[in-house]
């Protein structure tokens, strides 16, 4: 999936960041030298019914996957392998944006991320970081917000 082009026909400001090329949220913002908080794991996930779950949490914190499958109203929601990710969202891990995914995916975004104006994420490759406005990743998504992460 080309990125930039999605990014240019929703019409919205982002900036694409170069770095040394990280699979890690941690390492991407040491890479960068940003604060790991802003930078966010985009975690795909499954309900148990095979239904692909986009799950947005800042960095430095870890997603309560039984909080997330409440919010969203299914019995349990778990992490899918790294290779099964690529083919739901169409990015590597490392990589994988906050919006623009091959697959449809309803999406919950960590209400903590809500306090900036703008977020890092997955650049599509993982040589690069996306930077977008918050108020965009959640009306392109149509995400839900919560607390999922601690």
């Amino acid at each position: 999936m080309d990125l930039e082009a999605y990014l240019k026909q929703k019409g919205v400001w982002h900036r694409f960041i170069p770095k040394a090329e990280t699979v890690h949220t941690a390492d991407a913002a040491r890479a960068a030298g940003l604060d790991l908080h802003r930078v966010t794991k985009n975690l795909v996930s499954k309900t148990d019914q095979g239904e692909p779950v986009l799950l947005i949490a800042p960095g430095d914190k870890r997603v309560n996957l039984k909080v997330a499958a409440k919010v969203i109203g299914v019995k349990n929601l778990s992490l899918v392998p790294f290779d099964q990710a690529e083919e739901i969202s169409g990015y590597p891990p490392g990589g994988t944006p906050s919006v623009g995914h091959k697959t449809r995916m309803r999406v919950v975004m960590d209400k903590s991320l809500l306090e900036y104006g703008t977020l890092y994420c997955g650049g599509g490759f993982r040589d690069r970081l996306l930077e977008m406005k918050t108020q965009d990743i959640l009306k392109i998504n149509d995400a839900i917000t919560a607390e999922i992460s601690s």
